[in-house]
């Protein structure tokens, strides 16, 4: 059970900061220069580095962590408007929520053990 609750979340959280990677491509098929482009690239990776950040800090203290992921969870449920349809937010917000319980679980958890 420790071993489920330790990795679980940080491997949901490694394959959600991939996947929403995948969305920063998207800042080369817009017209203008190569520098505006990489400018456009980097803005596009700020959720995932701050997603990253979000992880070293849970992989240190997991109740923190925890509660740093159930916030971004709904920082993406109200920034980005996730819950207009079930597919946006089990694809975005639930991840990072999930992930955020679990940490905090394990955090719990692991301190009364």
């Amino acid at each position: 059970m420790k071993n489920l609750l330790t990795w679980f979340p940080r491997i949901l959280v490694l394959a959600f900061a991939a996947f929403i990677s995948i969305f920063a491509a998207d800042a080369f098929s817009a017209g203008g220069t190569m520098w505006q482009k990489t400018v456009d690239f980097m803005m596009h990776l700020v959720p995932t580095a701050i997603t990253l950040v979000f992880l070293w800090v849970a992989w240190k203290q997991r109740v923190l962590g925890g509660l740093l992921f159930i916030l971004w969870g709904l920082v993406f449920t109200v920034q980005f408007d996730t819950s207009r349809t079930t597919a946006l937010f089990l694809l975005f917000s639930l991840p990072l929520l999930l992930s955020g319980f679990t940490f905090l679980f394990s955090g719990i958890y692991t301190e009364k053990q």
